[in-house]
């Protein structure tokens, strides 16, 4: 031991009496870590659990933030810097000049307003809380440039240091967020173009029911297909890699729901939560317990924020789905043939806002890129030889919108009302917040940043001329909400969930209903919920579209041998998408590849058909018609066709590539699981249950049959015996690829066991497995 940790060890002992802590001198088992940090006025003491959890006790909340900050910076250090690089449009320094056009991107969709409005936004907390936060960040970074080889072994093979961070990183960096509805409205138009406007009830539910309207001054077939790749995706991309297609955040979604007293064992509530977004390693979430005088809260954020936005403190427990608001829309100017750097608005003219900036390049002088800004929004493409611009329209561009951030506001609720007073600014993403409390309340609360249209529907991309403008947002009190409903519990999956009567409408694109409904089977069932029975409907993976689906197939009798073996293997089929069920490794190939294509054909022509199945079709509508076949060209005939030369065709895809015995088929052998790192080493594959329609939700790609999209992140919460939660967070709690939290719940993830959330002193220093001391230092 070096003198100077000696001297720490002494302090360390000295201090923790004085504040009350028991020294580690007296912990039996875990393992004493001991850093003296600058900026910290009194010790925090951290408690790292057996699942790399966090337990984080200061004495102060300004301490409390410094202290999440370092310690996120210890475990998620390379994570937080390509975060934070890609968010400012950064790579290029660290990665060299084929990064250049994708910081431009990233620097389109940076906020760039008022400060002092967007600090507001978040409460009187936000900026101290992110001033401290950062400086734990780079307190970190101090200590490990006096300890180079604690330095995370990725920057070193990619030859680059990590960057400081300025308090205004946490929150100016918005291409990470969920927001909607371009990239819907560009596939639209797409449609329209091909098919007419009847096409795109086959790609799209509209809810409530609406025919779009096409806005005057728009042509559907000149909306460019690739009009939004200039803009950077939200999903991490591989350093070498081709960057991804910007797509509609509704791709990515969640489970939640609340459940009264009156309906569980324990007769307290309880609240669970699994947000589906892309499978990464590390995963996007990180738990932490976050506990000091006035504040004791613990649950998942993100890394690279300070807070908490799903889990609980003392008294209330929230979580959060994905709803639908309408964020986005996609102006389309004409051009001033005389001065490119002008287009039409009202009767004049005006000037595109230039910003040009420089971009570090490692290994080279910087680049100058220029950018244009209309008044709605950063310009993604400029059509000089058609004299035309496209811009983008989104509330990332307003004060408050920085992702999850807001939950900043909530940390101390009490009651409902606290809850719902602290959503009523919440900028984005617009979500579903419900919540619980220790008094046996639940409730729900819809936020985000809804925009006033003024005579148009947002579904379809509009001239840039005046003629169809937002006319301010509606206030945040106003979205609907529910307190204590008589039935006992509350469910969101996405779905349209807008009552009935509500005054004025925030979007019409929302997730199809089959993990509501299920969601609403279980938990409307005459057994008493618990904790357990949440976990368990967690990971359900039953189909109500397959149980459809499959009694069509009753009675039918197929043509040549193989069509007979399907329907042999389907019949009875129980909808259940377990990873070694044999049907099921028949039933989704037969569904995503082979009938929602030919469903769609016989409506549509090769393009509008094509491009309907994109987003996997209108589901309601392809069940409803397949069910009642009298609008089709020679009624119940054609479509028992349909399904057997369908059925038939995908029983000789599933054979080539699992064998010529259905009984040895399993789904795990098509469908896998990876999780993806930025720098290629990806933790995986395993094999995969569920589907896009199961409450266990895995959006896996028709091509390969790897799950891109699904909850990494789950949590139970048993409200008010806090110890009796679970959770679990896939592959691992630790960014840190040699350690032991790096992919040590990938098997418990898979399986369906979690970890106990524990919350109690006393519990968690039982399940101590490393004690972090900080010590205030220069």
């Amino acid at each position: 031991m070096t003198r100077r940790a000696r001297k720490a060890g002494t302090i360390l002992a000295v201090t923790a009496l004085l504040c009350g802590m028991a020294p580690p001198a007296v912990i039996a088992g875990p393992r004493t870590e001991t850093y003296q940090v600058p900026g910290l006025s009194r010790p925090v003491r951290m408690v790292v659990d057996h699942w790399g959890v966090p337990h984080i006790y200061a004495q102060n909340t300004g301490d409390l933030f410094l202290a999440q900050g370092f310690n996120a910076a210890r475990d998620r250090l390379f994570q937080m810097d390509v975060w934070r690089r890609s968010g400012l449009g950064l790579l290029s320094e660290a990665l060299g000049p084929s990064f250049v056009q994708q910081d431009r991107a990233a620097r389109l969709l940076l906020y760039r307003g008022d400060m002092d409005r967007e600090w507001a936004a978040y409460g009187p907390e936000a900026k101290q809380a992110a001033i401290r936060f950062t400086e734990g960040v780079n307190a970190q970074l101090d200590w490990m440039e006096r300890h180079p080889e604690s330095l995370p072994p990725e920057f070193t093979e990619f030859g680059f240091k990590p960057g400081r961070w300025q308090p205004e990183d946490v929150v100016r960096v918005r291409k990470h967020g969920l927001s909607m509805n371009a990239a819907s409205e560009v596939l639209r138009s797409r449609l329209v173009c091909a098919g007419g406007v009847e096409a795109d009830k086959f790609a799209h539910a509209l809810q409530p029911a609406h025919t779009p309207v096409v806005p005057a001054g728009i042509d559907p077939c000149s909306i460019p297909a690739d009009v939004l790749e200039p803009v950077a995706p939200a999903g991490p991309q591989p350093f070498g890699g081709r960057q991804a297609r910007y797509t509609s955040g509704m791709e990515e979604g969640s489970n939640s729901w609340v459940v009264s007293p009156g309906r569980t064992a324990s007769g307290r509530p309880i609240l669970a939560n699994d947000p589906h977004r892309a499978l990464t390693a590390p995963p996007l979430r990180y738990i932490s317990h976050l506990s000091a005088p006035g504040l004791d809260v613990i649950g998942a954020g993100e890394p690279f924020l300070p807070g908490i936005s799903l889990g609980h403190n003392k008294t209330v427990a929230f979580g959060l789905t994905v709803f639908g608001i309408d964020q986005e829309d996609l102006y389309v100017y004409q051009l001033d043939p005389n001065d490119p750097g002008r287009y039409r608005y009202r009767d004049g003219w005006e000037s595109f806002r230039t910003v040009t900036e420089e971009v570090p390049v490692k290994d080279g002088p910087p680049q100058r890129v220029a950018m244009q800004f209309s008044r709605h929004g950063p310009v993604l493409r400029v059509d000089a030889a058609r004299h035309v611009a496209y811009a983008l329209r989104t509330t990332w561009t307003e004060p408050g919108t920085a992702p999850y951030f807001g939950s900043m506001r909530y940390l101390r609720a009490r009651n409902f009302g606290d809850f719902s007073a602290a959503l009523r600014q919440w900028g984005g993403p617009a979500e579903n917040l419900l919540y619980a409390d220790t008094r046996g309340n639940i409730g729900w609360v819809a936020a985000g940043l809804a925009p006033k249209r003024s005579g148009y529907d947002g579904l379809f991309p509009v001239p840039g001329d005046g003629r169809y403008e937002w006319t301010g947002f509606h206030d945040g009190a106003t979205l609907p909400r529910s307190y204590n409903p008589r039935n006992g519990f509350i469910a969101s999956a996405n779905d349209y969930n807008v009552p009935a009567g509500h005054p004025f409408q925030v979007g019409y694109e929302w997730e199809p209903p089959y993990r509501k409904q299920r969601i609403d089977d279980v938990l409307s069932a005459g057994s008493r919920q618990s904790v357990d029975d949440s976990v368990r409907l967690q990971n359900d993976q039953l189909s109500l579209p397959a149980r459809r689906l499959v009694k069509l197939l009753a009675g039918l009798r197929g043509t040549d041998p193989d069509t007979e073996r399907a329907l042999g293997l389907l019949r009875g089929y129980d909808g259940v998408a377990h990873v070694d069920s044999a049907p099921t490794a028949l039933y989704e190939p037969w569904f995503t590849n082979h009938l929602v294509p030919a469903f769609l054909h016989v409506f549509l022509n090769e393009e509008a058909a094509s491009l309907a199945a994109v987003p996997g079709g209108n589901l309601g509508l392809m069940l409803d018609t397949l069910e009642h076949p009298g609008q089709w060209p020679g009624g119940a005939a054609t479509r028992d066709r349909l399904l057997l030369t369908t059925l038939g065709a995908a029983f000789a895809e599933v054979r080539g590539k699992l064998g010529d015995d259905p009984a040895k088929w399993r789904w795990g052998a098509l469908q896998h699981t990876s999780f993806l790192s930025t720098t290629g080493r990806h933790v995986g594959p395993v094999e995969r249950g569920g589907s896009g329609y199961t409450v266990d939700v895995s959006k896996y790609d028709p091509t390969t049959y790897g799950q891109g999209v699904g909850a990494s992140f789950k949590m139970a919460l048993d409200v008010g015996h806090w110890d009796g939660s679970k959770a679990v967070s896939a592959p691992g709690q630790s960014g840190n690829t040699t350690g032991p939290h790096y992919r040590d719940l990938l098997e418990r993830w898979r399986t369906g066991d979690y970890f106990p959330l524990l919350y109690s002193r006393a519990a968690v220093e039982r399940d101590a497995e490393n004690v972090i001391m900080l010590l205030p230092g220069a």
